[in-house]
């Protein structure tokens, strides 16, 4: 594999998910941040006999690597709109007009995205994440329990899927004994370029099955749910307008599959890859260790580090232009967060973690319009489970090589083995 420095670069190709598998490629963002901040991505087209098939004839885009620019445009959606699409790899939308019904609230763009997000909102307030710190703690707490005496476990399977997964099914409305198959299907939607959960299918048959199957069972859960309101988001979706008007059933759709699979996936991907930097920054660990009144900034730094979503997109809706260079109406505009967190220009020393930073303006929750609604909640998961499990495992360490995901929009560790001791 030729070295990223030397790599000519209109061959430089941040599309292709195996290049994740053995860690984010901060080399050639760095590279990017510096030669070309404003980056042509050209198609990955079918004659490139290496490229997966599912992932051939990708239209070019332009590749934004700087955070100045990311804030620009994710706090511009009259000029860069979401609702013809937000992955790099996936086809672009028909255009719609800003106000015209778009399924996913993560597709809409103003005004009918600001009304969308308000239906929900409530869920989402400091005061609501506040009361659910006891309930967390609880969950935590029941997860140490379950491993506690194996003294070994899969940090991932085991705990760090397992804590947002509950927390966000139990919001949305979803039984116990269904969690586990919300865990199936996220790791469909979102790793379908992961051979680990294609089952022999293509990439795009994985992540069709997962969505469908996602979509069926909350179909059948609506259904229930007519005539018996809960305490729960499905209950208030089901009773939400919009000026006036009842949200469509596809709406209340989408809403659910957005919630499960947002509101579990990344604080997960954050959990580990936060416990895998603390161990292999010791000296952050002990510093911890010795001052636990550093987690709420180590959460921060954690976020900052693993930036779970590694990318969104944007569709330009009118001629415009990005650092002197012109971006034509409808091309579309990649976002890399993780190349953002560690720009030189914001964070000076980037590269380095270090639990007590300060300041740390990290946008690994995004920034303008789509901010994560689910950022105070994945805070919490963090701080709490991190609090207890340093508690009861503060001896916890690396009992094998980290698995990532095979993703470029999800940086992702699958599988983390780990050991510990108990102290009770």
């Amino acid at each position: 594999m030729v070295a990223s420095d030397a790599l000519p670069l209109d061959q430089i190709n941040l599309i292709d998910p195996r290049i994740y598998v053995e860690g984010p490629p901060h080399d050639i963002w760095k590279r990017l941040r510096h030669e070309a901040p404003v980056f042509w991505h050209k198609p990955w087209l079918p004659e490139n006999e290496d490229a997966p098939g599912e992932f051939r004839g990708i239209i070019g885009a332009w590749h934004l690597t700087k955070y100045a620019d990311i804030v620009q445009v994710s706090r511009d959606p009259q000029t860069f709109m979401s609702g013809r699409g937000i992955t790099a790899y996936e086809p672009i939308h028909p255009r719609v007009s800003p106000d015209q019904i778009s399924h996913s609230m993560i597709e809409t763009d103003p005004p009918r995205h600001v009304r969308l997000r308000r239906l929900i909102n409530k869920g989402f307030t400091p005061r609501q994440v506040g009361l659910a710190e006891p309930k967390v703690r609880a969950i935590v707490t029941s997860l140490l329990d379950e491993v506690a005496n194996r003294g070994r476990c899969d940090f991932v399977v085991d705990l760090a899927a397992k804590l947002p997964l509950a927390v966000i099914c139990e919001m949305v409305g979803v039984p116990r004994q269904d969690w586990q198959l919300m865990f199936d299907l996220t790791n469909r939607v979102l790793g379908g370029s992961d051979p680990e959960y294609q089952d022999g299918k293509s990439v795009d048959d994985t992540v069709n099955e997962g969505r469908m199957r996602m979509l069926a069972y909350f179909i059948d859960l609506i259904g229930k749910r007519q005539g018996t309101r809960g305490d729960d988001l499905l209950s208030v979706l089901l009773d939400a307008e919009i000026d006036g008007e009842k949200l469509s059933f596809q709406d209340i759709l989408e809403f659910c599959f957005l919630l499960i699979v947002a509101g579990n996936e990344t604080t997960r991907n954050a959990t580990s890859g936060g416990l895998l930097a603390l161990c292999e920054h010791p000296d952050q660990r002990q510093r911890l260790l010795e001052h636990p009144e550093l987690l709420p900034s180590a959460v921060e730094e954690i976020l900052r580090w693993t930036s779970p979503v590694m990318h969104m997109s944007r569709v330009a809706t009118r001629d415009t232009e990005i650092r002197g260079v012109p971006i034509k109406a409808g091309q579309r505009i990649v976002m890399w967060y993780p190349s953002a967190n560690r720009d030189e220009e914001v964070f000076p020393d980037g590269d380095r973690f270090d639990i007590a930073r300060q300041p740390n303006d990290h946008i690994a929750f995004g920034i303008g319009e789509h901010f994560c609604l689910g950022a105070g909640y994945a805070r919490l998961e963090l701080r709490v489970m991190f609090e207890e499990l340093f508690r009861r495992m503060p001896d916890i360490e690396l009992d094998g090589k980290p698995e990532r995901l095979q993703s470029s929009f999800i940086g992702g560790i699958k599988h983390m083995p780990v050991r510990f001791t108990v102290r009770e």
